[in-house]
């Protein structure tokens, strides 16, 4: 069997586990007490392929890992976003990418709706005030407020932005966006996010995390945003400065957040829990039975049309 080397313990590995390794001879660093270093010369310095996702926020498939496996030819993530992978390095070294890049979309997208509703609706505070026993003992419940005409921005128009416009627009939001450039859409697009953030009520952040987008949602964001407004994060974490997002829900400089991903995964400020105007969730907007059986077969393909000497399914950089 083809040799894959496979870093970062994708999530996939979960479900797809015994079908992987019954296609590939597959090298799992995690299941070793070794240090990646030493696995990857002991075991794994001829592999051509390999399958990676996030080893930890922050991390990259660089120089330093590269160096280890000179033969390696092609990085199959099963993630759309590519902060992990350092991308200028693998053009230099001719090594092909394939990556996921609207796999997740629908779900996603789906998901991002359905925290703005619970934001808005106070579905999970209205769930943790029943469960607590508080509703005989304080009665009323604060009021929800609509979704429909809401002012909304997407920060990313991007496939998973431009689904996730689209669903509000269907519940009657008004759409606007911010994004590296514009798109051939008809919602109002503008390239300064203070400037988005002061026309909308609700910030939907949907871009990929890159240095120009790291804590590109901070302070004076949220303060344009206003105390009515409403922000949303199904992306990466570190695309909002998520100490200050904290202190502005605690003095009330914004009314709430749904946040799906976090800076410092999976440790999120011990603040948050607390918060009733805050839904949080663990990464999981792209947790579908219907995601991971496309992402498996996304990734075969890709391995398979490599070791084939075939163009990939889904190519980033084809060397």
């Amino acid at each position: 069997m083809k040799e894959v080397i496979v870093l970062g313990r994708p999530i996939i590995f979960q479900f797809y586990d015994q079908q992987l390794s019954q296609k590939f001879k597959v090298y799992k660093p995690w299941e070793s007490s070794l240090p990646l270093e030493q696995f990857i010369t002991t075991y794994a310095q001829s592999v051509e392929a390999m399958i990676c996702s996030p080893m930890r926020i922050g991390s990259q498939i660089s120089s330093s890992i590269l160096n280890l496996l000179p033969l390696l030819r092609v990085i199959v993530t099963p993630s759309t976003g590519l902060d992990h992978i350092d991308l200028v390095e693998c053009r230099r070294r001719g090594i092909s990418v394939a990556s996921a890049p609207t796999v997740f979309s629908e779900d996603v997208a789906d998901f991002s709706v359905g925290l703005l509703i619970d934001v808005l609706r106070k579905i999970t505070a209205a769930d943790r005030f029943v469960r607590n026993g508080l509703w005989p003992l304080r009665g009323d419940f604060p009021l929800g407020s609509k979704v429909g005409s809401r002012k909304v921005g997407i920060v990313g128009l991007g496939s998973i932005g431009l689904k996730v416009a689209q669903r509000l627009e269907a519940f009657g939001c008004i759409i606007s966006y911010q994004s590296r450039k514009k798109k051939p859409v008809s919602y109002p697009f503008y390239p300064d996010i203070h400037e988005l953030a002061t026309r909308c009520d609700v910030l939907v952040i949907c871009c990929a995390l890159t240095d120009q987008t790291r804590h590109l949602i901070n302070k004076e964001v949220l303060l344009a945003l206003g105390k009515e407004g409403i922000i949303i994060n199904i992306a990466r974490g570190p695309i909002i400065n998520e100490m200050e997002l904290v202190q502005c829900l605690k003095q009330g400089e914004i009314a709430g957040a749904g946040l799906d991903v976090f800076e410092n995964e999976p440790n999120v400020p011990e603040e948050l829990p607390s918060l009733d105007n805050v839904v949080l969730t663990r990464h999981v907007a792209y947790y579908t039975e219907d995601s991971f059986k496309t992402i498996y077969e996304l990734i075969c393909g890709n391995l398979e049309a490599f070791f084939l000497n075939k163009p990939l399914l889904s190519p980033v950089l084809d060397d």
